[in-house]
C-alpha cells in the first residue's frame, strides 16, 4: 500500500442521523447547508482515536494496529490501547531490506506494505504501546520517513548491484539496523509499562491477541476460488497468501463480520475520482465519469446517486488494467444507509483529524467496496461458517 497524503481541509457534506443500534461511532458526520445526505446507523463498532500516519508510506501499519485496537475491545480487554505503529514499521524494514538484497534488487523497497507484513513482525517480535516507541525524534513533529526511505533505498541498491565484488551481507544488514535506530530510535527489547516490565514478545502474549486467528481475504479470478495465492502487487514483498472467494461471499465476509461484532482492516484503491476524503464520501456512481458535465461531478456529494452495479469480470478488469492498485490500508468499522437504503461502510483512515470535517472518517459505498478492494484481514469467526468450511479454515 503507497502513501496518499492530502493537504486540504475538508467540508463535510453529510447528514448523520442516529438509529436504535449499538453505536459507538457517534460519527463527526454534520449537517451541511445545501447537503441532502442522509445517513443511518446500521451497525458501528468501537475504535480507537485517529491516528496520523504523516508523510510516510505506512498506512499499512496504522490500519492495522487500528484493527487490532478494536479486536482487545471486542475481546473485553479495556479501550484504552495505543498500539505503537512505528515499532512495527521499525521491524519491517530490516526484513524488507534483507529480502530486497536476496533478490538481487528485483523486488520492493519502499514504505508501503501489507497486513501480512505486520502480522509477520508480532509472530516474530511481538508488539509495545505508542507511549514505549513513538518512532521520532521530535514528539511534536509529524511522522517523515522521507530520508529515512531514500537513505534504505540507496545502501540496498548498492549492495544488490554490486556485481563486481563479494557480497557481505551480514554487514548491509548492519547499517539498515543502524539507520533504523539513527532515524526511528531503537526499538525496546525491554519496557516498563503501567508497572510491569515486558519485551515486546510478553507484552503481545499478556494482550491475549492469538495472531493465528487472522486471515487475509480477496475476490479476483485469475486464481482458483476457495484457495490461497499470493496476490500480484508490488508491496507484497513477502509474496504472504490470502484466500480467494467470489464476489457475492466476499461481499457476504464482510458484512457478516460488521454485523456480528467484527471490524475489519481494509486495503483499497483511493485514487479513483469518487474518492472524496475531504467530503467524507467515496463512491463509484453509475454514470461514468467521462459522460458527467461538472456540475454533476460536483452534484455526487450533495446527494445520493445512483451506484454502478459491480460484478466478478468488471472488478478483474479493473485490477488487471491497473485501474484498481494496492494504494491504501484502512479501518472498517461500521455501516450506514442512506435515504435510499444504498448501504456505505463507515472508514476510519490514518491522515489526522484536520485533513477532512469528518474527523478522519469518511464512508465508503458497498459499490466502492466491492469494485475496489484488493484485500482485506480480519477474524477468521467473522466469515460465516459455510464460507469457511469451503476454505478450510477452522473455526
Amino acid at each position: 500500500m503507497k502513501k496518499f497524503i492530502l493537504s486540504s481541509l475538508a467540508v463535510c457534506s453529510l447528514t448523520f442521523s442516529q438509529a436504535q443500534t449499538q453505536a459507538p461511532y457517534q460519527g463527526p458526520l454534520t449537517n451541511m447547508k445545501g447537503s441532502e445526505y442522509k445517513f443511518t446507523v446500521v451497525k458501528s463498532l468501537d475504535a480507537t482515536a485517529v491516528q496520523n500516519q504523516g508523510n510516510t508510506g505506512t498506512c499499512w501499519s496504522f490500519s492495522s494496529m487500528s484493527f487490532f485496537e478494536s479486536e482487545l475491545i471486542r475481546m473485553g480487554k479495556g479501550k484504552d490501547f495505543n498500539m505503537a505503529e512505528m515499532f512495527v514499521a521499525r521491524k519491517a524494514y530490516p526484513l524488507k531490506a534483507d529480502n530486497y538484497v536476496r533478490m538481487h534488487g528485483r523486488a520492493n523497497m519502499a514504505e508501503g506494505g501489507g497486513f501480512s507484513d505486520v502480522v509477520n513482525v508480532i509472530k516474530k517480535y511481538g508488539m509495545v504501546p505508542e507511549e514505549v516507541y513513538t518512532g521520532k525524534k521530535n514528539p511534536k513533529e509529524n511522522h517523515n520517513h522521507s530520508v529515512l526511505e531514500s537513505t534504505l533505498k540507496g545502501i540496498t541498491s548498492a549492495v544488490a548491484n554490486d556485481n563486481n565484488s563479494k557480497i557481505d551481507f551480514e554487514a548491509m544488514h548492519q547499517a539498515v539496523e543502524s539507520t533504523c535506530d539513527a532515524f526511528l530510535g531503537k526499538a525496546p527489547e525491554k519496557f516498563m509499562y503501567k508497572g510491569k516490565e515486558y519485551t515486546p514478545k510478553s507484552y503481545y502474549e499478556a494482550t491475549g491477541l492469538n495472531i493465528d486467528d487472522y486471515v487475509f481475504l480477496t475476490s479476483f479470478t485469475h486464481h482458483p476460488f476457495y484457495s490461497k495465492f499470493t496476490l500480484e502487487v508490488p508491496d507484497n514483498w513477502n509474496w504472504d497468501q490470502m484466500y480467494n472467494l467470489p464476489l457475492n461471499e466476499f461481499q457476504e465476509v464482510m458484512t457478516n463480520a460488521i454485523n456480528t461484532g467484527f471490524t475489519f482492516a481494509w486495503a483499497s484503491d483511493v485514487s479513483e475520482k469518487g474518492f472524496k476524503f475531504k467530503d467524507g464520501l467515496a463512491v463509484v456512481p453509475e454514470m461514468p465519469f467521462s459522460e458527467m458535465s461538472d456540475d454533476e461531478k460536483a452534484d455526487l456529494t450533495k446527494k445520493p446517486h445512483a451506484q454502478f452495479k459491480v460484478t466478478q469480470e468488471n472488478r478483474q478488469q479493473a485490477f488487471d488494467n491497473y485501474e484498481t492498485q494496492d494504494d491504501h490500508g484502512m479501518h472498517v468499522v461500521g455501516i450506514v444507509k442512506d435515504q435510499n437504503s444504498t448501504p456505505y461502510y463507515i472508514v476510519k483512515n490514518s491522515w489526522g483529524k484536520d485533513r477532512n470535517e469528518c474527523d478522519g472518517y469518511f464512508y465508503a459505498s458497498e459499490s466502492y467496496v466491492l469494485y475496489k478492494t484488493t484485500s482485506i484481514m480480519l477474524h477468521k469467526k467473522a466469515i460465516p461458517a459455510a464460507i469457511a468450511k469451503k476454505l478450510g479454515i477452522v473455526q
